[in-house]
Parts: C-alpha cells; sequence; structure tokens
C-alpha cells in the first residue's frame, strides 16, 4: 500500500475573517511507514503541534451545549454515542464513534441572533464518550 492511498478524512470547524464559524470535511494526508517501540512498522502521521492535554468527556443523553468556541484548538473523536455539531453557517454535521473533527473556531463574533461558534449535543438515548486532544495551536 502506498502512502498516496492512505488518508483519514475528519470534520473541520473554523472561523472565517468575519468571526462567523464554519465546517467542512478536510483529509490528512502524508503518512510515512514507521516503527514503534521495535513492533513492526506501521502507518503514521504525526501531529504537527504538541498537544497541551488529552480529556476524555462524557455527554449525558439528551445534552446541549448552546453556543459556544472551542476551549483550545482540539480534536474530537467519538468512542461510543452519536453527538452532532451545528455551526453559524447553519451546517449541521452528526458523528458516531471513530468519526473525527477538529474544533478551530476561536474568535468567532456574536451574530445578530447571539449565536457565537457552534452548538453541540448529544443524539439518541445514551452518552456520547468522546476523547478530546487540545493543541497548542491549529495544525
Amino acid at each position: 500500500m502506498g502512502t498516496d492511498s492512505l488518508q483519514l478524512t475528519y470534520w473541520h470547524v473554523w472561523a472565517d475573517a468575519d468571526g462567523v464559524s464554519h465546517q467542512e470535511q478536510r483529509t490528512l494526508i502524508g503518512f510515512e511507514r514507521q516503527s514503534m517501540g521495535g513492533a513492526a512498522p506501521q502507518w503514521n502521521l504525526p501531529l504537527e503541534a504538541d498537544p497541551s492535554h488529552a480529556l476524555f468527556s462524557v455527554l449525558p443523553a439528551g445534552w446541549t451545549g448552546d453556543w459556544h468556541e472551542n476551549p483550545e484548538p482540539q480534536w474530537i473523536v467519538p468512542l461510543s454515542g452519536r453527538w452532532f455539531v451545528e455551526t453559524m453557517d447553519g451546517t449541521r454535521v452528526e458523528m458516531g464513534p471513530g468519526e473525527v473533527s477538529f474544533g478551530g473556531d476561536q474568535g468567532c463574533k456574536t451574530d445578530a441572533d447571539g449565536h457565537k461558534g457552534h452548538r453541540s449535543g448529544t443524539l439518541g438515548d445514551e452518552p456520547a464518550v468522546l476523547m478530546l486532544v487540545q493543541m497548542d495551536a491549529a495544525p
């Protein structure tokens, strides 16, 4: 398998120059074959910036986080359950286990409806368990 075929698609939440949040699918490429700890080589793509924190978050069933910005640039990976993210431009994305989002909507401006950043929440009758890797800087 060549590196040209290796890619990871994720949802990127970002703010434009007017302070409006959007989200779009982007793709990570450039995986390299490497050994880790002496194990057989695998395909890796190191992060460009160093993580500052990693945490797990459990969003209860029925939880909604009203309009807010991501506290830091952060990778978000649902481990179980489902959740959604809605940006100021009206885009709503629903995600489940194994899907990836990057929250980079810092710097939004409050719009006429009082919206700033994004809103998010759980879907269905079970909690959404998320792993977050907060970064010192956006990639």
